[in-house]
């Protein structure tokens, strides 16, 4: 299939239509797209794995890397039904495609249950001033983990 962003677009919201009609999760769907090919999809499994972090864009990440053999989708497009949460969002930028599209967007999503404007909210807010109490606690041997890291030869940089 060659490369067209309104075809793979549909055949993300269509896994958002799957999925969320087979009760997988919520009306969310991913697909990632290399070389005009799909190489990786997902729908929303949140509720039918037990798992938070079951958004279709990191499942669909997940098995793009798992079929590409690489932690990372360079030169890979993602294409989903709407617009990345926050959580999502980081797993995009940690996995580097080139580009996304989507769909619907945060607004939109707001508008039919899926609120997450307080985790963008949360993000800018200082650690100790969260509504989830975060609390520092210094190691010395954990930041001596992460000067052995620097200074490890063989290590895979990410």
């Amino acid at each position: 299939m060659k490369n067209n962003p309104t075809e793979f677009i549909r055949m993300a919201v269509e896994l958002s239509r799957e999925g969320s009609q087979s009760n997988k999760g919520g009306p969310f769907g991913c697909v990632v797209v290399k070389d005009g090919k799909i190489i990786g999809k997902g729908s929303n499994q949140v509720t039918s794995s037990n798992d938070p972090t079951a958004h279709a864009e990191v499942v669909a990440i997940r098995d793009a890397c798992k079929n590409l053999n690489s932690f990372q989708l360079t030169d890979c497009e993602i294409y989903t039904s709407c617009e990345p949460c926050p959580m999502c969002l980081g797993a995009i930028y940690w996995a580097r495609p080139s580009k996304v599209y989507y769909a619907n967007t945060r607004h939109e999503a707001a508008q039919a249950g899926f609120d997450d404007a307080f985790i963008y909210e949360e993000i800018n807010v200082a650690p100790d001033k969260r509504k989830i109490e975060m609390i520092h606690l210094p190691d010395a041997s954990a930041l001596k983990i992460f000067k052995d890291w620097i200074a490890k030869p063989d290590k895979i940089d990410y």
